[in-house]
């Protein structure tokens, strides 16, 4: 599943791909509890092992890849 994080005053999103086996529902509880101001910042850790995290306050959008979206290889 990939996710993308938009940052305030940042022209860039942040794009993460995250493992086949993620459960979807903690992702999204994760970022709606960072977007309700629950939580100091969204952790989300990619496909490699590698952590992200962004300030709950500098998220602008969080876009979560739609449930069985096929992957594309090449152009599109």
């Amino acid at each position: 599943m990939d996710i993308r994080i938009g940052v305030t005053d940042n022209p860039r999103e942040l794009h993460v791909e995250l493992p086949d086996d993620v459960d979807r529902a903690a992702v999204r509880d994760a970022a709606d509890a960072a977007l309700r101001g629950d939580a100091p910042s969204f952790w989300v850790t990619d496909a490699k092992g590698r952590e992200f995290g962004v300030a709950a306050g500098r998220i602008a959008y969080i876009e979560l890849e739609p449930e069985g979206a096929a992957k594309t290889i090449g152009f599109s």
